[in-house]
């Protein structure tokens, strides 16, 4: 009886000698040559199937099988895991993405809520127009004074705006055309009467309504600006 091949073993037939796989010691690194120059030599080196005893060549045909499913189960096992190698790095890479927005979320919500803590500082800080002592006239300094102390801080300049174009900080300016009136040149001038009675001699009362107006309808002083510029007009 023949010694299996290290190389592999062959079925023989009537026609032709057909590999059927690799044994034990295929690993050792050997590979059939393919060439016409030494095919003698590995036909030499090769075991028919036919010449094993019947009763070992299911063993060997179970072998060769055996070890080609080891290395089929290897590859697949290999494939799979850098399948989720791969998984995992795109997952990594949306779990960061995700933590960044959060964080991003985070600062610009903190961000916002101390802007509004901080307004709302100021705006309690504002004082009344009735806080200020009655005067027989005021001069320009006087009205610009009494507007720090009744306008938040952020919007001033806005307001200092909208009066600048509008009256140059004369609480008594009018429009005989229009009959607009005071530092803001409320049309008319009438409608600062809901601010208080003295509407007409009385800078902080026009700085109440004129303030009270630009945070009704445009939001703040800013708001007002931001459309008069658009506008020439508020």
């Amino acid at each position: 009886m023949s010694r299996i091949s290290v190389r592999g073993f062959a079925v023989a037939s009537a026609t032709a000698v057909t590999t059927v796989g690799a044994v034990v010691g295929v690993a050792a690194g050997s590979t059939p040559a393919a060439d016409d120059n030494n095919f003698e030599a590995t036909a030499a080196d090769t075991t028919l199937l036919a010449d094993i005893p019947a009763g070992q060549q299911a063993q060997v045909q179970t072998a060769s099988l055996t070890q080609q499913a080891d290395a089929q189960a290897s590859a697949a096992d290999a494939s799979a895991k850098k399948s989720a190698e791969e998984s995992a790095r795109v997952q990594a890479a949306k779990d960061a993405k995700s933590k960044k927005a959060a964080a991003e979320d985070r600062l610009e919500q903190e961000r916002k809520e101390k802007a509004e803590r901080a307004e709302r500082a100021s705006r309690s800080e504002v004082r009344s127009a009735t806080a200020f002592a009655t005067q027989g006239s005021y001069s320009v300094a006087d009205v610009q004074a009494m507007a720090r102390q009744m306008i938040p801080g952020d919007q001033f300049q806005c307001f200092s705006n909208i009066v600048n174009h509008e009256s140059s900080w004369n609480y008594r300016a009018s429009n005989p055309s229009s009959g607009a009136y005071g530092l803001v040149q409320a049309l008319p001038g009438s409608k600062m009467a809901s601010a208080g009675a003295d509407w007409q001699t009385n800078p902080a009362t026009q700085i109440k309504w004129g303030l009270n107006y630009m945070d009704s309808r445009y939001g703040s002083p800013c708001g007002a600006w931001s459309f008069w510029q658009a506008n020439h007009w508020y």
